[in-house]
């Protein structure tokens, strides 16, 4: 491993540390000529199936766009880094064990709205819409439906919050009574 501060070609491991999910293996590294410090990160380097868009388009799988959309989901909630990138591993790990050399987007956005689903109900909501293309408020009324009957939200804060009139019904827009 080169240094990537001198580019010195011999660097010692000091410390090797395994993740929580024995997934990858963080390597505390010096540099044998300028004495710098760093860390470096070892995971499994396993093949991912392309991607079939819905233009029918192919690309490899890139989880840094899975994280870019899961993040975007989930901004401003009550969700850590630590529950976003284990929601992104299990992602890669579903997509690892369909053993396909070539998977449709809408089967990757399943697995995607499954792990948003257990993680928090809003930024669930917030990737349905835009993965199902919710056109007005009645997809997202459905949409609110169907995840009420479904989940019972234990540890979850209300996904409507409190005492709501719901939409449509006399007397509310959706406010607090």
């Amino acid at each position: 491993m080169h240094c990537p501060f001198c580019q010195h070609q011999d660097t010692k491991v000091i410390d090797s540390r395994a993740s929580d999910d024995g997934a990858t293996i963080r390597r505390r590294r010096e540099c044998e000529a300028c004495g710098e410090r760093f860390s470096t990160l070892e995971t499994i380097e396993l093949k991912l199936p392309v991607i079939i868009k819905g233009d029918g388009r192919r690309e490899p799988f890139d989880a840094r766009k899975l994280r870019v959309s899961m993040d975007r989901a989930l901004h401003k909630r009550p969700v850590s880094e630590e529950q976003i990138e284990a929601a992104v591993r299990a992602v890669v790990h579903q997509l690892r064990r369909t053993t396909e050399r070539e998977l449709p987007s809408r089967r990757v956005g399943e697995f995607v709205i499954a792990e948003l689903r257990k993680l928090d109900h809003v930024g669930f909501v917030r990737f349905a819409s835009v993965y199902r293309s919710f056109e007005d408020i009645t997809d997202f009324r459905e949409e609110l439906d169907r995840l009420e009957r479904e989940l019972p939200g234990e540890g979850q804060l209300p996904l409507l919050g409190g005492d709501v009139v719901p939409f449509g019904k006399p007397g509310g827009k959706g406010r607090k009574r």
